[in-house]
């Protein structure tokens, strides 16, 4: 392949994605996986020992059969593929390759991205994302070029899935929570968004009373509803109406919302409050902060709530700020003992089980934790926000042409910063990862472009919500000044 057609590969916070027959084919996807099976065996294999890499793959469109593609691909670079029996989600093709010691997994996903998308995630023998330094050499294999040697065989098949589900129904007693929940007359809905963590909350509790529990888009769909598989409230209409409809004066419903590779969670709380991680990740750290006996760090990314710091540092635990990205949560975590990290997108990792996001993981905390203290989610939320808010947050994605059209926007914000937003002085600025404009605590305005599209991401979190809209408003002024 031409060098001027492999430098389109590039590798984005986690992964290579590209549309399915355009940027994703298997003569991409091939030169991908060898260069990537090739760097699995540079850096790991002295620790491990082992040539062993898991293959899995989403409920996506064609991802079954790209899966099964590259498995010759894998053997010929000399390695021992192992592919998953069924769909099965990227968490629990890490924690299998973490767990039995292999070199590494390869994922078929494109995670949360449109229908029409597919791409490639790397898993390393840690069970996490590898790093940024490991997707550069990747990428430089590629440029090198590299042989392509197809070896059939028999290809060991696994289930995954129950492999993961068994450890985590291991953790968890199921029964409890079960009986606790049905005793606070509370129904739990799993919306997987027709992602691969279908069916999982309800196979964890399969042998106890499911009357608790009921899951919703579950059935495979290969347009995922028309609306992409990402845990936000605006595709969440089909969970909402189906929790007002099943909420009486007597019954309370919670949501659940997993991704399309069932990596990233959010809820709605019994008030049909829509509860992102910037929710979650406090409520996970008072929580577990109130039963386990450590003051480890707590990781967060730039675009995380100020309240995770604040409910961090009321414990006692230093809070770490680090680029948006689960792999810079992951790095830190295999290194030293960390309690929770987790992003603004869903991501939750929990340093006891492994340094990776794992939805299913987290829904389990959640409702262990509503069980343990008899406590409605909305409740304790509530009393966070109480205690250390108040906290209104927001994220604007605005879309440019072409890429030339951001840099210039880029270059702009960088050399006009001002001393003030809306008569609000400015205390410090932020360059961990895009542009952060502090004003207070709870009080900041994030401008963060996109590695790999033409996209900027606008955050802000403010203690009112009026001055929400109006830093927000100022911010797009901003930008659309820079674009004149």
């Amino acid at each position: 392949m031409r060098a001027d057609k492999l430098d389109k590969i590039k590798f984005g916070t986690d992964g290579w994605r590209g549309i399915i027959g355009f940027d994703f084919n298997l003569s991409n996807l091939s030169r991908v996986v060898v260069a990537a099976c090739q760097e699995l065996h540079y850096q790991y294999y002295k620790e491990v020992n082992s040539k062993k890499i898991i293959i899995g793959y989403d409920r996506r469109f064609m991802a079954c059969e790209f899966a099964k593609q590259i498995v010759p691909f894998v053997r010929g670079c000399g390695f021992e593929p192992i592919l998953s029996d069924g769909f099965v989600t990227t968490p629990s093709c890490s924690f299998y390759a973490k767990e039995v010691g292999c070199l590494g997994a390869l994922v078929i996903t494109a995670s949360h991205n449109p229908y029409n998308w597919l791409g490639l995630k790397i898993k390393s023998l840690n069970g996490c994302s590898v790093d940024e330094s490991f997707t550069r050499e990747v990428e430089k294999r590629l440029m090198l070029g590299n042989s392509i040697e197809k070896i059939d065989g028999i290809t060991q098949l696994v289930d995954i899935k129950k492999f993961h589900l068994d450890r985590i129904k291991s953790l968890f007693d199921i029964n409890y929570i079960s009986k606790r929940l049905k005793k606070m007359k509370l129904k739990i809905f799993v919306d997987s968004m027709h992602g691969s963590a279908a069916n999982c909350m309800a196979e964890i509790f399969a042998s106890n009373d499911l009357e608790v529990i009921s899951e919703i888009r579950k059935d495979a769909d290969p347009f995922f509803g028309g609306k992409p598989p990402e845990p936000l409230l605006n595709y969440a209409d089909d969970l909402k109406q189906t929790l007002m409809k099943n909420s009486t004066n007597e019954v309370k419903t919670l949501g659940i919302i997993f991704d399309g590779d069932g990596d990233r969670i959010a809820a709605i709380d019994e008030k049909g409050r829509y509860s992102s991680t910037q929710d979650l990740l406090p409520y996970f750290i008072k929580y577990l902060g109130e039963i386990k006996n450590n003051s480890y760090p707590v990781l967060k990314t730039v675009s995380g709530s100020d309240i995770i710091k604040n409910i961090s540092e009321s414990q006692n635990r230093d809070v770490f700020e680090l680029p948006v990205g689960f792999k810079y949560i992951a790095e830190k975590m295999i290194k030293g003992k960390i309690f929770i990290g987790g992003e603004e997108s869903g991501g939750v990792g929990f340093g006891d089980f492994m340094p990776e996001r794992d939805a299913l993981y987290a829904a389990m905390v959640l409702l262990n934790g509503i069980a343990e203290k008899s406590q409605y989610l909305y409740e304790t939320l509530d009393e966070i926000q109480e205690d250390f808010g108040p906290s209104f947050y927001k994220r604007i994605d605005i879309k440019f042409p072409n890429q030339s059209e951001k840099n210039n926007v880029k270059e702009f914000i960088i050399d006009n910063i001002p001393e003030n937003i809306n008569n609000h002085k400015l205390k410090s600025i932020s360059k961990i990862d895009g542009i952060k404009l502090r004003i207070d605590k709870n009080f900041w305005l994030l401008f963060r472009f996109s590695g790999t599209e033409p996209l900027l991401r606008l955050y802000c979190e403010a203690p009112k919500e009026s001055y929400l809209i109006e830093v927000l408003e100022w911010g797009q002024e901003f930008i659309n000044l820079a674009r004149k």
